[in-house]
This record gives C-alpha cells, sequence and structure tokens, in this order.
C-alpha cells in the first residue's frame, strides 16, 4: 500500500473524467493534462484510464509499503525517491519502504503519479474514480488526500526503466472564436490575440481567471446555456474565466472562445503570475492538433510494448 506521509496541497485522485452526466449538472472532473496521465499509464502497461495521483504545486511525500513500479510525468516538482533524483517521464521501481517526496517549481504546477496496476478498493461513481472536489464524491471520499491516508496496490517485481519525451508545455494557447465574441468591438476582438493574459489567484480546477491592461469590461448578459472546459467566459468586470474539468455544467457569461482539446492540457502548468497568449485557428486546426496528440499516444504504446517485449526475449 501507499501511505501519505504529507499530502501537500491538492493531491487527489483522478482518471479521464466523468463522462456522459452533464444532462444532469454532473462536472466532468478528471485529469488536467490526459496526455500526461495517459502517458504514466502507458509506461506501466496500464489501460489508459486507470486513475493516478494528481499532485498541485508538489510539497508531498508518499511511502511504499511494497514493492511496485511507478512512473512520474507533468511538471517537474523535484521528486525523489529515498533523496534520489528522479527525472520526470520515466518509470521506476520502488522497494518496500522507501519514500517519494515532490519539492515544488516556479515553472510548472501538476505532475502525475501512476502505479502499476493502479490503486485497489477504490469505488467508481457514475463509471469513473475521479475525484469531484465541488461534489465531493468519487475518489477518497470525494476529497483531496489526507495525511495518513493509504492507498492499496498490488505487489510487482521490477521493470525495467524506459521513459518518453511528452511534447513540451507552452504559454500559447490556440482558441477557436465563440459565439458572442461581437459583444465587442472588432479593436477589442484584436486585441484579445495580441496581448499577454496574467493568470490571477483565485485560479482553481474549476477554471483559470485571466485579467490584462485593456478595459473588456460589459453590460451583456445571455441566457444560461451549456458550457464545458475549455469554454472562455468574459463577465461583466472583462476578466475572461476559462473553465476547466471542475467547472459548472451552464453559464450565464458571453462566450468569446474555445479553447481547443488538445491546449487545454497547457492551463494544468499555469500558476497565479505566469501569462500566457491566445492564437485563434479554425476547427480544421484543432481537428489537426487532437490528431497529432493521439498519434504521440499511439507510437508511445508501441514503442513501450517494443521495449518490454525485447527484454522479455
Amino acid at each position: 500500500m501507499l501511505t501519505i506521509l504529507k499530502s501537500g496541497i491538492q493531491a487527489c485522485i483522478q482518471d479521464l473524467g466523468r463522462e456522459g452526466f452533464r444532462h444532469l449538472g454532473v462536472s466532468q472532473s478528471g485529469v488536467l493534462d490526459p496526455l500526461a496521465a495517459k502517458s504514466a499509464n502507458i509506461l506501466l502497461n496500464n489501460q489508459q484510464e486507470t486513475p493516478v495521483i494528481e499532485i498541485t504545486v508538489g510539497l508531498c511525500q508518499f511511502k511504499f509499503e511494497k514493492p511496485t513500479n511507478f512512473a512520474i510525468t507533468g511538471a517537474d516538482l523535484g521528486a525523489k525517491l529515498s533523496g534520489q533524483q528522479l527525472a520526470v517521464g520515466w518509470r521506476y521501481h520502488a522497494n518496500q519502504g522507501d519514500t517519494l517526496t515532490f519539492a515544488t517549481s516556479k515553472t510548472g504546477l501538476r505532475a502525475y503519479l501512476a502505479i502499476q496496476n493502479g490503486f485497489s478498493k477504490l469505488s467508481p461513481v457514475m463509471n469513473s474514480y475521479s475525484t469531484d472536489l465541488q461534489a465531493e464524491f468519487g475518489g477518497t471520499n470525494g476529497k483531496p488526500l489526507n495525511d495518513g491516508d493509504v492507498l492499496e496496490y498490488e505487489t510487482n517485481t521490477a521493470l525495467s526503466s524506459i521513459g518518453a519525451a511528452l511534447p513540451e508545455y507552452t504559454d500559447t494557447i490556440r482558441v477557436i472564436v465563440g459565439p458572442h465574441i461581437d459583444i465587442m468591438s472588432k479593436d477589442k476582438q484584436q486585441s484579445l490575440f495580441e496581448q499577454n493574459w496574467g493568470v490571477l489567484p483565485q485560479s482553481n480546477r474549476m477554471g483559470v481567471r485571466l485579467s490584462s491592461k485593456t478595459d473588456f469590461t460589459h453590460n451583456i448578459s445571455i441566457a444560461s446555456q451549456g458550457v464545458c472546459p475549455g469554454t472562455v467566459q468574459l463577465p461583466p468586470n472583462g476578466d475572461p474565466i476559462v473553465l476547466l474539468n471542475d467547472s459548472q455544467t451552464t453559464g450565464g457569461y458571453p462566450i468569446i472562445g474555445q479553447v481547443i482539446e488538445a491546449d487545454l492540457r497547457q492551463f494544468s502548468q499555469l500558476g497565479a503570475g505566469q501569462t500566457c497568449k491566445f492564437l485563434a485557428v479554425d476547427r480544421t486546426q484543432a481537428l489537426q492538433a487532437k490528431t497529432q496528440q493521439l498519434q504521440h499516444i499511439a507510437q508511445l504504446e508501441i514503442a513501450v510494448q517494443h521495449h518490454n517485449k525485447k527484454k522479455h526475449d
């Protein structure tokens, strides 16, 4: 089992999310960086949807109570195994009694910890193990991990070391313009894509709040309508909100854009004080970007399978 010695800021169990329930008002939840979580699981021969621990900021510590293999992806939060520095994007073997610690980083915000064969004795809610932190269900009783919590896993013998390079994180976010973009003048619309947006401290898994020096205030209201992760809302105060996985399912703020699915992962690493820029793209470009990510995952699966077969032979 994995004992949580120090839980940190907001470490929680997440998988690829809770789909098919938005019409009931149920948020998606799930990892903010699916590419990182899938990659960690592939390195361990797990199913891509196997639950992982999403670690926010770092400053946490875990103890392996029995041998297993694990992988870390996402941001480099200074992970060490019993004092030895670990690289992001690799799988490792932990012996009984080893401790895994995370420091923190000024440039990254979230890392993902996967265990071979996943964690046992977790109960799915609505076909997902993801923690819904707002509604308080899923994961470990709907809560972030706490000091002293224990997560069960199977004993595993050592696998050979293997790593994978993920596409780098970027502060340029591709966006399809939204249906209410015309509430702004042409100059303001152009300004959306010409400036840096600062990430505000009020950001969380529900949404990233942005600000700029340009005045985007307005007094336009719309009828509430469906929203989803990636929707860019513009409240009256003029500070856009990019909705993330724990966001509500409907909203009444004008929608000025939609972050493409392939780029939404970038917000998993943008913390308060950092900046980003929007780049306008069309639907064809969005689909091409998604296809590239799917190809990356497929190539990684083939490479890991080939590595495993070669070592076994």
